[in-house]
C-alpha cells in the first residue's frame, strides 16, 4: 500500500529509542524526510543513521535535533529546524514520554508538574507552533502518543495516567479546531511495549516486579503479558505502524480519534 508519504516533512519527538525511533525509521522507509528529536545526542545520532539507511532506497532523509521538548521554545525550534532542512513541517509525532511505577501517596508535587509539562505543555507548544502553518498549506498530520492509562487510570502510575488523560483531551481540542483546514490530529494509546522504557534495567518491568513480588524478570514479563487479551506485550513496530498510518494520506478521514493499540487491554468500544 502506498501511504503517500514520499517527500513529506516530519518531526518525531522521543526519537532516540523505542516507539519514536521505530516510527522515524518507518517514515523514512516510506520516503519521508524526518527530523528526529531527543535529548541524548549519542543515541539520537544512532537513530538518525538507522532511519537514513532505511530511507536510502525510498529517498527518505533523516536529520537530528538535540532538544528538551519541555523547553518553552521547543515547538518553534522544531518547526525552524524542519523548515531549514526540508522546507516545511507537515507531520508531527509527539512521542516523548517517561513513566515509573509507585503508589499514589508516594508521588511528590514536582513529579505531578513534570508529567504535565512533558505530556501536556510540550505537545501543546509543539502543536501551537506547527499546526497553523500546516493549515495554511491545507494538509497536515499530528499524532500524539498517549497511553491506555489515559483511558483507564493505572493505580501504579498515577501522575502519568492523569497527564495522559489530559493529553487525550488536548488532542481532541486541536482535532476539532483544525480538521476543516486539512490538519488531522489523532492520538494513539499503546499498552505496555517491549521497549527500553519497560525493558532496560530499572525500567518499568523491574519496577512492576518489585511491586508485584514476581520471582524474576521472566516471570514479571509473563505476568504483564498475561493481563492482555492477546497474551503478550506489544513490539515497538506494532505501535509505530499504527502511528505511521495516521501520518499518511490513507488516514484522510480519521480525526479526533484515540486509537487503542493495546492488545485488547482496555475493554471499551470507544
Amino acid at each position: 500500500m502506498n501511504l503517500g508519504l514520499q517527500g513529506r516533512s516530519c518531526a518525531v519527538t522521543g526519537a532516540s529509542r523505542g516507539i519514536g525511533r521505530e516510527t522515524a525509521r518507518l517514515l523514512c522507509g516510506e520516503g519521508a524526510n524526518v527530523l528526529l528529536v531527543g535529548r541524548n545526542e549519542e543515541r539520537l545520532a544512532a537513530a538518525r543513521d538507522e532511519a537514513a539507511a532505511t530511507g536510502a532506497e525510498a529517498g527518505g532523509r533523516a536529520e537530528a535535533l538535540a532538544l528538551d521538548v519541555t523547553e518553552a521554545g521547543a515547538g518553534q525550534r522544531m518547526l525552524e529546524a524542519a523548515s531549514a532542512s526540508f522546507g516545511s513541517l507537515e507531520v508531527l509525532v509527539n512521542n516523548a514520554g517517561a513513566a515509573r511505577w509507585r503508589d499514589l501517596d508516594d508521588v511528590p508535587d514536582e513529579d505531578w508538574y513534570a508529567q504535565y509539562e512533558l505530556n501536556v505543555m510540550a505537545p501543546l507548544r509543539a502543536m501551537r507552533a506547527t499546526a497553523p502553518a500546516m493549515a495554511e498549506r491545507g494538509w497536515g498530520r499530528i499524532v500524539n502518543v498517549c497511553s491506555t492509562a489515559g483511558k483507564r487510570p493505572s493505580a501504579a502510575m498515577p501522575e502519568y495516567s492523569v497527564a495522559k488523560a489530559a493529553e487525550l483531551s488536548l488532542s481532541r481540542l486541536f482535532a476539532d479546531r483544525y480538521a476543516k483546514q486539512g490538519v488531522l490530529v489523532n492520538a494513539i494509546c499503546p499498552g505496555p511495549v517491549e521497549a527500553e522504557l519497560w525493558m532496560e534495567p530499572g525500567g518499568l518491568l523491574d519496577q512492576s516486579r518489585e511491586m508485584s513480588g514476581a520471582g524474576d524478570r521472566a516471570e514479571a514479563l509473563a505476568e504483564a503479558g498475561a493481563k492482555r487479551p492477546i497474551g503478550r506485550l506489544a513490539e515497538v513496530g506494532e505501535i509505530a505502524a499504527a502511528i505511521v498510518f495516521l501520518c499518511s494520506d490513507r488516514a484522510s478521514y480519521v480525526s479526533g480519534a484515540a486509537w487503542s493499540v493495546d492488545g485488547g487491554t482496555v475493554q471499551v468500544i470507544i
